[in-house]
């Protein structure tokens, strides 16, 4: 599918190799150099999917991902020059759905782009019931989700987690099932899912600290108790 993507980095030689990787691919691509152009573009001309380098001067790429989070659910893919994990944990905290390590394989990101946009867009007939867990109703044509009638605020990585766990639920999933199932990644590090795990639980559990919905399977994964 054809997708308009925004592309924010401070080096023009990334911005210029990503935006005709991804033009070669046949999505749409415009470009940022800080922060506050990426913005203000953004209010613009909304993208399908923001690509965001971490490190940058003025308005880092974190409040870059906190206030599009505040915007909306636009799938965010992380740039980052910090291989450690730590940093990683931070990127995928802030909001971010996939984080891609410099250097970094152009190609590698335009497949990681295409999986997040398949996600975001599908919306086929087989999921357009709602699904029901006590005070939990999860809308996957809208591409929503309550608890006890309040919106939750998701990722779009966070809200197709929820919803592969809702739909399956007293299932353990190790987590590179949950890499394949809902990231469609046949390989990849195993901290993203345990860290939109806790996100998740940090919205849909009473105490978070002590979950009751979505359990930890010990030497295995995860699992979604139903209520």
């Amino acid at each position: 599918m054809m997708a308009r993507v925004l592309v924010v980095d401070d080096d023009i030689t990334v911005r210029e190799v990503v935006v005709s990787y991804l033009k070669a691919a046949g999505h749409q691509a415009y470009e940022a150099a800080d922060g506050s152009a990426a913005l203000s573009q953004f209010r613009d001309q909304p993208a399908d999917l923001v690509i965001l380098d971490l490190m940058m001067p003025g308005v880092d790429g974190l409040q870059v991902c906190a206030r599009l989070r505040a915007m909306g659910d636009v799938p965010i893919v992380m740039l980052t020059a910090l291989g450690a994990e730590t940093d990683r944990v931070v990127g995928l905290e802030s909001g971010a759905d996939d984080y891609v390590t410099k250097p970094f394989s152009p190609r590698e990101l335009v497949l990681r782009v295409n999986a997040l946009l398949r996600r975001a867009g599908d919306r086929s007939d087989a999921l357009q019931a709602l699904l029901h867990d006590g005070d939990l109703v999860v809308d996957r044509s809208r591409h929503t989700a309550t608890r006890a009638g309040a919106p939750l605020s998701l990722t779009s990585r966070e809200f197709d987690l929820l919803a592969f766990l809702v739909a399956n639920p007293g299932t353990a999933f190790t987590r590179e099932d949950l890499l394949q199932r809902v990231w469609g990644w046949s390989f990849g590090d195993h901290s993203t899912v345990t860290v939109h795990v806790r996100r998740l639980r940090e919205k849909v559990e009473a105490d978070p600290t002590r979950p009751t919905r979505l359990v930890t399977v010990w030497g295995i994964g995860y699992r979604w108790e139903s209520s």
